[in-house]
């Protein structure tokens, strides 16, 4: 039974690194698309279709 609750942690373990990567990832992404508007906002007068 001892083997079954380690390996349930180390799943948790996994899981909550893997969230917490997607979170990281997720914030950073945000971010980097906030920057692209701002420029693009920034210069709507020079673009022309």
């Amino acid at each position: 039974m001892e083997k079954v609750y380690k390996t349930m942690q180390r799943a948790g373990a996994c899981d909550i690194a893997v969230g917490v990567i997607i979170l990281v990832t997720g914030l950073v992404v945000g971010i980097l698309s906030i920057i692209s508007g701002s420029a693009l906002l920034k210069r709507k007068n020079d673009i022309t279709f």
